[in-house]
């Protein structure tokens, strides 16, 4: 006996159709391939490189970057690379791109150099905000490229210890761009460079070879309660306070000038 309308209706209501049937098989199918491909011998990492560097050690970022070699080149975690790269001291921020053809290529943007420190054995290249971000023995021939940088020598004991990565209190950094950018003139002097040291008895100190002649300025940093208004108003009187004792006496007959407190200067003639 053939089935009614009805019955069959029913039926066709409870079985799937074909066409759910092909989407279900070429879903599972599809599963399949990208399981194969993510855990098979294929799209592997084979190839790491990067640009952009200029401070960052090579052997740092390959540590990063070889860790995708062999990796399926759909399972690289790009984010994660990347937020490895810019944690290294001279990076300021990265970008991290993998292909089908199974390689991983990182481009580098690093932080712009803003100051050179050196102590007795190292010299270190520092940016804006105090990182230091390459380093050097202090008796290599500094680049060219970073020779107009300001430069502070510093000979406190702490300074030995000094390393890539560690961060020159913000206080001590504006200090220097300030002594070192300080135009001779405005201390009424006719030196045409100065050098700039830093130590614990005096803090920094100005020192013009051509006219043998030192300034003391002082200890910066210290002091919680000292803000940026006072430490910058501290600064600008000592240097009137330089210019004044310039213009009374000849700085050639000077050999020593303390201004920490300008206030009270006091000053050691040469001879």
């Amino acid at each position: 006996m053939r089935p009614t309308v009805a019955l069959r209706r029913r039926l066709s209501a409870r079985l799937p159709s074909i066409r759910r049937l092909l989407a279900g098989v070429g879903g599972i199918a599809l599963a399949a391939v990208l399981v194969a491909l993510v855990s098979g011998p294929w799209l592997r990492v084979s190839e790491v490189a990067w640009d952009g560097e200029r401070f960052t050690p090579s052997a740092d970022l390959a540590a990063v970057l070889e860790s995708a070699r062999g990796t399926s080149a759909l399972a690289v975690d790009t984010d994660s690379l990347r937020s490895a790269i810019e944690g290294l001291p001279a990076v300021a921020s990265a970008t991290v791109s993998v292909s089908l053809t199974g390689s991983v290529q990182a481009r580098v943007i690093e932080r712009e150099a803003a100051f050179v420190w050196g102590t007795r054995l190292a010299r270190f290249v520092g940016a804006a905000d105090g990182t230091l971000i390459d380093g050097g023995s202090a008796q290599d021939a500094l680049d060219p490229a970073l020779a107009s940088l300001p430069f502070v020598v510093d000979i406190r004991p702490s300074a030995r210890v000094l390393a890539i990565g560690d961060v020159v209190p913000e206080a001590l950094v504006r200090v220097l761009l300030r002594l070192a950018e300080l135009d001779p003139a405005l201390l009424g002097s006719d030196a045409t460079d100065l050098a700039v040291t830093l130590d614990n008895d005096y803090g920094f100190r100005v020192s013009s070879a051509e006219q043998s002649w030192e300034i003391a300025f002082g200890v910066y940093g210290r002091d919680p309660h000292e803000t940026v208004a006072d430490a910058e108003a501290r600064l600008d009187g000592q240097v009137t306070a330089v210019r004044t004792l310039f213009a009374t006496r000849p700085e050639a007959e000077l050999a020593w000038v303390d201004v920490r407190n300008p206030g009270k200067v006091y000053f050691r003639a040469k001879g």
